[in-house]
């Protein structure tokens, strides 16, 4: 799976269109990065901008926007409601799919350097980017803001990360940091009341609702709030009765695991000085913030939330909460609603979460995962769900081949050039056989004598599934390899350097011309395995399904070695040549080994 990154650059100029649009412009100039969302604000004077691609791409075009923005805003006389020290304010990255939390932290580094020395702009690493826990909260690194970012350079505890410890008046400084993906996600109420919304978004984010007594349902709301006073805790609610905050604290950490100190710094308190101030109730979920409000255009309260670690709180989660709570009040959800766009690992989560709530089948192809979730959280409720669009991530076979039309791939095949050929068929060979294991799982699924094996099949088909998307991709890549050769081959030729450049270049492309079916042999090995898997289930009326399935594999393997092998001689690296000749015996041997297996059992249930 390629990684995709997203980058959200904050930039402190919201009301200049102009200028925005040059800061888009230097962004849309970087090949490979795809532009999804500009949301500039007049009041706030400040525009959310949102990008993704894979990492060089992406940090070459935050670099490229910085740049900008250091170019065309003038901070000295910046005006805006919302908090700010800097022409780009912040700009974080965001793992999407096949990317890590660190892969984000590392890439904060680099461009955040980059940004220090190439720009002469003062840069701080926050959240997971951040060297120190001072500065992973980011509130922390911009406190001061712009106005007292020139006395904050002066101290030695705030040095830049990067850059020069000098006050730039024009470009301020930028926070250059990695997070989780922030998803902007809205639950729809079958009423106009505002006040059940608001209920429901207390009693699930985590900063929960103020404690109360006497409460009158359905209304949590009405009761004798709780405060702290003279430095202790009283509550008629819970087990705790009475105490200093350390000794409820000490009680929390014993009863529920729970640090109480870094609940209440988390939603911005300080337990050393909370004489006065509200006893907070836990909501059911951590890294949620929501409110409720009423959406006139869509005549409905609504529990408008920023899921802030999908990881840890899915909105699958959060919404069938809000389904159980919105029925304890004699109300019901109608759908939900995406704002902006949401990372396919969280849609995936979803669609298996409800896939199994139904005894279905996980192992089904991507797209259809999606569309369940989608279809069961009800996100084309108020507005369209286009998955194409509002999904990031989703796994997409982009290759030229693959997307042709089965005659019109044959035809490629016949014609009378090098690629596709034999690694492209035996790629696509062995994706059929990963197709028909999955589908014996999938038909196998449901049926009452094999219910007990129910997470075996749901196992065996994901499995499968992947497998077949893998060899889908090697299907393009075969003849992509191929075509390194080729280039290789059209290099210039008229001098002696000139000859030894060519023949590096045919060389290393022989090299990847063998690699690439030698993963696929590979993972055509793997399907035999799910093949066998799919055989032993014992569904007899698919039973040959297993079999063929079986045959398309190790035509794979057989096909995927004969490729590998005639490539290897052209690499003229003995030590290359043995090494690959090595693990190609073993994986033949053990291929037909099983398939055999394989078409005696089919023979038997016949």
């Amino acid at each position: 799976m390629k990684k995709i990154i997203e980058c959200v650059p904050n930039f402190s100029e919201g009301r200049d269109m102009a200028i925005i649009s040059e800061i888009t412009q230097a962004i849309e100039s970087v090949q490979g990065v795809k532009l999804l969302d500009v949301d500039p604000g007049e009041s706030t004077n400040r525009t959310v901008v949102t990008f993704i691609g894979e990492p060089e791409p992406v940090k070459e075009a935050a670099f490229r926007a910085v740049q900008k923005a250091r170019d065309l805003i003038d901070m000295s006389k910046h005006k805006g409601e919302h908090a700010r020290f800097g022409a780009t304010d912040v700009c974080p990255f965001i793992p999407v799919s096949g990317a890590t939390m660190e892969d984000c932290a590392e890439i904060a580094r680099e461009v955040g350097k980059r940004i220090g020395d190439e720009l002469a702009i003062p840069v701080y690493l926050y959240e997971n980017a951040a060297r120190t826990q001072q500065r992973q909260n980011l509130a922390k690194v911009r406190a001061g803001e712009y106005e007292g970012l020139a006395a904050k350079l002066t101290k030695a505890e705030w040095k830049p990360d990067f850059g020069p410890a000098v006050f730039n008046k024009k470009s301020g400084a930028t926070a250059v940091g990695a997070r989780e993906f922030l998803i902007a996600y809205n639950i729809n109420l079958n009423t106009t009341d505002r006040r059940y919304a608001n209920e429901i978004a207390y009693e699930i984010r985590e900063r929960g609702r103020w404690k109360r007594v006497g409460n009158i349902e359905p209304f949590y709301y009405k009761g004798e709030v709780v405060y702290f006073a003279e430095g202790r805790f009283a509550d008629g609610n819970s087990d705790f009765v009475a105490g200093t905050f350390a000794e409820l604290a000490e009680f929390y950490k014993e009863k529920y695991g729970s640090d109480l100190y870094q609940r209440y710094r988390s939603i911005g308190l300080d337990p050393e000085n909370l004489i006065g101030r509200p006893v907070y109730k836990d909501g059911l979920f951590t890294h949620v913030k929501g409110i409720g409000w009423v959406v006139e255009d869509y005549h409905c309260a609504q529990i408008s939330m920023n899921l802030t670690n999908y990881k840890i709180t899915p909105p699958h989660a959060v919404l069938e909460a809000a389904r159980r709570l919105a029925v304890e009040r004699g109300i019901v959800v109608t759908g939900s609603e995406i704002v902006g766009v949401v990372p396919f690992e969280a849609m995936l989560q979803a669609g298996r979460f409800y896939l199994r709530n139904m005894q279905k089948s996980t192992g089904i192809p991507a797209r259809d995962i999606v569309t369940t979730a989608a279809q069961a959280m009800g996100l084309n409720d108020v507005t369209e769900f286009d998955i194409d669009k509002k999904v990031i991530g989703l796994p997409q076979q982009d290759g030229l081949l693959v997307n042709l039309k089965v005659s019109d791939f044959v035809d490629e095949v016949s014609r009378d050039t090098p690629a596709p050929g034999g690694g492209s068929i035996a790629a696509l060979s062995g994706a059929l056989g990963a197709a028909l294991a999955s589908m014996v799982a999938n038909l196998s699924i449901g049926k009452g004598e094999f219910d007990a094996q129910y997470k075996n099949l749901c196992d065996l088909a994901e499995k499968a599934q992947q497998a077949k998307d893998e060899l889908v991709r090697a299907v393009d890549a075969d003849t992509e390899a191929l075509n390194e050769v080729i280039a290789g081959m059209r290099m210039a030729k008229d001098t002696p350097e000139q000859l030894k450049i060519r023949a590096q270049a045919i060389r290393a492309g022989y090299k990847s011309a063998a690699k690439v079916p030698l993963r696929t042999a590979e993972v055509c090995r793997k399907v035999l395995d799910f093949c066998q898997a799919a055989a032993n289930i014992g569904n007899e009326s698919v039973m040959s399904d297993a079999g063929v399935g079986a045959l398309m594999a190790l035509a794979g393997v057989q096909g995927a070695i004969h490729n590998v092998r005639i490539n290897l001689p052209h690499t003229k690296d003995e030590k290359f040549i043995a090494e690959m000749n090595s693990k190609l015996g073993s994986l033949l041997t053990e291929s037909k080994e099983i398939c055999a297996r394989i078409q005696e059992q089919v023979e038997r249930s016949f």
